[in-house]
């Protein structure tokens, strides 16, 4: 599965010319976020790699889908 992580401008269009449509979208890297993914998962952030802070409250992304 493909996952974008914060991505918020046109760096989501081109995030998707590069990589293809992501199965999943998620607003912020939160625990939420990380419950959803899976070894053999790719991850792609629009700043920053897995080890930037997490966010302090979850975002349901899936409400949107």
């Amino acid at each position: 599965m493909l996952h974008f992580v914060g991505f918020r401008d046109d760096r989501y269009h081109n995030a998707v010319r590069v990589f293809g449509q992501p199965d999943f979208v998620h607003q912020r890297w939160d625990w939420r976020t990380i419950q959803e993914f899976t070894d053999g998962d790719t991850l792609i952030f629009a700043t920053g790699d897995e080890h930037k802070p997490l966010a302090r409250y979850s975002y349901d992304d899936s409400s949107f889908f």
